[in-house]
């Protein structure tokens, strides 16, 4: 696996542009490019809020709080790392501090890509419709839209912790 799942440090921090970059070139192979400029943990300065595996850093979970919940901003694993449950483990690791701290965790992802949503649902996650959003899920849906990030279906999804 990618080693021990753990808090980031600081130093920590700049590594994982490259992780996120790599993980989000897997994206092209379904035909999904993402606009420049949406890499998330370029704009993260605080370490508490990125549970990583390995040392270096091969996967990161990136987290915040939208609507009084935790909410998953990114998670990326090294391509070349995937499918060894690195993803599973920083999920689990995340729900477990979100369930000290929170009701639930929610996220934004790509509906029909196998490795999110789907991936996601068989990890305890469910759609969350429309009607259930919080104003602060409601904006960053927005934001999402308007960075072009919406550039196949997207959902929303929550699981109670």
């Amino acid at each position: 696996m990618g080693g021990v799942i753990r808090w980031a440090e600081v130093g920590d921090l700049a590594g994982l542009v490259g992780v996120e970059l790599a993980a989000d070139g897997m994206f092209a192979d379904v035909g999904i490019a993402f606009p420049a400029g949406t890499t998330m943990i370029e704009d993260c300065a605080e370490p508490e809020r990125v549970i990583v595996a390995g040392r270096p850093a091969v996967g990161f979970a990136l987290f915040g709080w939208v609507d009084g919940v935790v909410h998953l901003d990114q998670l990326a694993v090294l391509p070349e790392c995937g499918k060894q449950g690195i993803g599973s483990a920083l999920v689990a690791a995340l729900c477990d501090h979100a369930a000290a701290v929170s009701e639930a965790v929610t996220l934004t992802t790509f509906r029909d890509v196998p490795w999110n949503a789907p991936w996601y649902a068989r990890r305890g996650f469910a759609v969350l419709g429309e009607e259930r959003w919080g104003p602060e899920l409601a904006a960053l849906v927005a934001h999402e839209r308007e960075l072009g990030i919406e550039v196949a279906p997207r959902v929303v999804m929550r699981r109670d912790v």
